[in-house]
């Protein structure tokens, strides 16, 4: 009788195992396989994206200052880069680090390509500095120092101009308008010495031009009247002074005339 007692309980025991086991078989072959199957093609995807998809080439647009080279190490690339990873917003906060670096646009060009606009900082003055030579853009940014370089044809600014407050953009603002001015190409040389912003004077070819603070544009006007009938007189010019609203002051090398 025990025995048999036995026997029935194993029957039963692997009625109830049987739909378990079919069960747990389902499971798997429907559930966890799928996806170990998934992530396992995805991973095999990626590492082969990964390799096929490295950057191969660098090509620069737009600029003028930097030579290409110059660009490929502002970029900090290695030439191992996978280009689906690759943040084109690094590569350009990377690069804007320059100082001639105004802005980028990063495009990717697949498979391997990858194609760098950028728009370079113009220069616009030379600042001097106690005798150092530096190349400064339009809103006053050192670009770059001058050392065993040529020095450009540009304006100079020179005195104190960080010594009192709205000096430099004063000189700035005055150097613009010179420039719309077309005064650039009529002198060989220009000089805005800075040191006060009612001081402000400029230098056109050795002749000092006081000129102030404000209203540039109408100064520069009343000068380029008064060399023309400077340039018929024949006078030899000490300085010319425009400080003053329509009104302008001219000193030959010898007596004062209005």
């Amino acid at each position: 009788m025990g025995r048999s007692r036995k026997i029935k309980k194993n029957i039963l025991l692997k009625k109830k195992q049987g739909p378990n086991a079919v069960a747990g078989i389902k499971y798997f072959v429907f559930v966890v396989f799928p996806v170990i199957a998934f992530v396992a093609i995805i991973y095999f995807m990626s590492v082969a994206a990964k390799k096929a998809f490295t950057v191969t080439e660098v090509v620069f647009s737009g600029n003028e200052h930097l030579t290409d080279g110059e660009l490929m190490s502002l970029t900090g690339l290695t030439g191992k880069e996978n280009l689906i990873a690759l943040s084109g917003a690094k590569v350009a906060a990377k690069m804007a680090e320059s100082p001639w670096v105004r802005s980028i646009k990063v495009r990717k060009e697949f498979p391997g390509g990858l194609h760098i606009q950028v728009k370079e900082s113009e220069p616009f003055a030379l600042l001097d500095m106690k005798g150092r030579l530096f190349i400064i853009d339009e809103r006053g940014k050192m670009l770059q120092e001058l050392k065993n370089s040529p020095v450009p044809f540009l304006p100079v600014i020179s005195g104190t101009p960080f010594g009192k407050e709205g000096v430099f953009s004063e000189a700035l603002n005055l150097v613009r308008v010179i420039k719309e001015k077309g005064l650039m190409y009529e002198k060989d040389q220009i000089e805005i010495i800075a040191y006060k912003p009612n001081e402000l004077t400029v230098k056109l070819d050795g002749v000092a031009i006081k000129v102030g603070v404000g209203d540039y544009e109408d100064k520069l006007m009343r000068l380029m009247d008064l060399e023309r009938e400077i340039k018929n007189r024949k006078m030899r010019v000490d300085y010319i002074d425009l400080r003053f609203a329509r009104r302008a002051f001219v000193k030959p090398m010898k007596g004062v005339a209005h």
